[in-house]
């Protein structure tokens, strides 16, 4: 692969960044800088996690940025299942939804994590202090 670009965990977790957006234009204007804020920053942390973590050279540093988009991930988790308990997503169906996005990243992210710790394991250890 010639960039972060092309691969389709960064592609997805645009997507669901994206899909964040549209959804939380509905929230009210009071949670503008509450839940509203917090769930799109968790949700364009993943990608650009992601493409970050390509950027920085090493395996083990492109890892530890996988691991944060991760995290991010289930951060805005979190903030799905509070804003449906809120009632600020419009139906169960549209949380449904977005848990199967988050879902699919994270498996996604998962599988690309335990790839590059198998297939680089020896300049991981090599690099740990």
């Amino acid at each position: 692969m010639k960039n972060y670009r092309e691969l389709e965990v960064w592609k997805k977790a645009v997507g669901l960044a994206l899909t964040i957006y549209k959804e939380t234009n509905a929230f009210p204007t009071s949670e503008r800088f509450g839940l509203t804020g917090q769930m799109r920053r968790a949700a364009t942390s993943v990608p650009a996690n992601v493409a970050e973590g390509w950027g920085r050279g090493t395996t083990k540093e492109y890892i530890q940025f996988l691991l944060i988009a991760r995290g991010s991930l289930m951060e805005l988790e979190t903030h799905v299942i509070m804003s449906r308990g809120l009632a600020f997503l419009l139906s169960e169906r549209q949380s449904g939804e977005l848990q199967s996005q988050i879902q699919e990243v994270g498996r996604m992210l998962n599988g690309l994590i335990q790839s590059l710790r198998k297939s680089h394991a020896p300049e991981i250890a090599a690099a740990s202090p």
